[in-house]
């Protein structure tokens, strides 16, 4: 049933960060109380179209939104804001492992709910707060969104196209990446944190910021300028570092190539008809080829255009040089490789029948995931959770 059978997790998060985290939990096995508002519970349920479709064609109440990001989890509708639904919330405390929350800073503090009035009485418990900003810091009490965290975070300063040609200009990425990260970097931080308690017995709180996510996740955009001083700009779909290794136009669309290595592009010239160039002092080490890639680039467009980006692929693909389609969504989902891999699926839900959903892209030799149901109603678990608990 998962490697984190028998952990309980009690969610109080909303919108995409801390429910990406409390899936993934569900996925590897863990029982994950999803607390929702009465009437309106988590705000993605609201955020479409497009939404689920029951068996007649007819629009429900669930959005593609929210089923994206709450599947395994128990719904349970409670007013926090009352002392009655304060007071269930601790029951289930008493039982829980995990706290994810993602309320502004302090936000939780006025129902007694933050981990500094609940750590002495519950020292195990593993309270994850993910927020904007971070606990602390000057703007550590503002709200924080996805694009604006792209953005203040430096993402969109390296995303679009290059100054000075068509369509240049800042970008987004087309997910919330920074709410994803910071849901990933969350779910390996509790996991540790369970590690530790295992040895020590002491819980503790987690304090993850999306714009500290976002900074972190730079990588080797930060060490190049860290390291080298020069403030990195956007390049299209170029590769600071490599070259080749970006998209190029072919005779009836584009084909994405990665060549990692000189032996690499050695074997890509020789496909291309263009063999001399592996020799040229200009191109011959990767080192020489980024300090010249204009003048190399322009060659390989010339050629790259003359064949299909499915003889390419074929050619290419032959002597080991990494390329690819830039597949639309609907093709990755055709994709043979994607379709091998069982990456789409569907679970049953009371209201169409079937919704289908992407797999968790981790395999397990011993404790294999077993996905435990759809994203649920509303309060659809309110009732059974909270008889179990007066049962006891």
């Amino acid at each position: 049933m998962g490697p984190l059978k028998g952990i309980k997790v009690l969610d109080l998060s909303r919108i995409l960060a801390g429910p990406w985290a409390t899936q993934l939990l569900a996925d590897y096995g863990a029982t994950v109380w999803k607390i929702e508002r009465p009437q309106v519970g988590d705000d993605t349920r609201h955020w479409g179209p497009p939404f689920l479709k029951d068996p007649d064609g007819i629009d429900t109440s669930e959005s593609a939104y929210y089923l994206s990001t709450n599947r395994g989890k128990q719904s349970i509708a409670v007013d926090i804001t009352r002392e009655s639904g304060q007071a269930i919330v601790r029951r289930l405390l008493a039982r829980a492992d995990i706290v994810v929350e993602n309320f502004k800073v302090g936000g939780l503090a006025k129902y007694g709910l933050d981990y500094a009035s609940l750590s002495a009485e519950y020292p195990r418990l593993i309270y994850c707060s993910i927020t904007g900003f971070g606990q602390t810091g000057p703007d550590a009490g503002l709200a924080g969104y996805d694009a604006m965290v792209q953005a203040r975070g430096g993402l969109m300063s390296i995303t679009g196209e290059r100054d000075g040609l068509p369509g240049a200009g800042p970008q987004k990425v087309g997910v919330a990446v920074a709410d994803l990260m910071a849901g990933m970097y969350a779910v390996s931080a509790i996991l540790a944190a369970l590690h530790h308690r295992e040895k020590s017995g002491e819980g503790q709180q987690i304090d993850l910021g999306l714009l500290d996510t976002q900074v972190a996740w730079l990588a080797n955009q930060n060490m190049n300028y860290l390291i080298g001083g020069e403030v990195p700009v956007r390049q299209g779909t170029a590769h600071p570092n490599i070259v080749p290794y970006q998209a190029l136009p072919t005779a009836d669309g584009f084909l994405m190539l990665a060549v990692g290595n000189d032996r690499q592009f050695a074997s890509c010239c020789e496909v291309l008809g263009l063999a001399p160039l592996a020799q040229d002092g200009r191109f011959a080490t990767n080192r020489q080829r980024v300090k010249h890639r204009e003048q190399l680039i322009p060659l390989l467009e010339e050629s790259f255009r003359r064949k299909t980006t499915a003889d390419w692929i074929r050619l290419l693909g032959a002597e080991q040089v990494p390329c690819g389609p830039i597949n639309s969504i609907a093709e990755v989902f055709n994709d043979p490789q994607v379709l091998a891999r069982g990456m789409r699926f569907d679970l049953d839900h009371p209201l169409a029948g079937r919704v289908p959903q992407v797999a968790n892209p981790v395999h397990f030799s011993r404790t294999p995931i077993e996905y435990k149901g759809a994203p649920p109603l509303l309060g659809a678990d309110t009732e059974a959770v909270l008889q179990a608990l007066l049962e006891e």
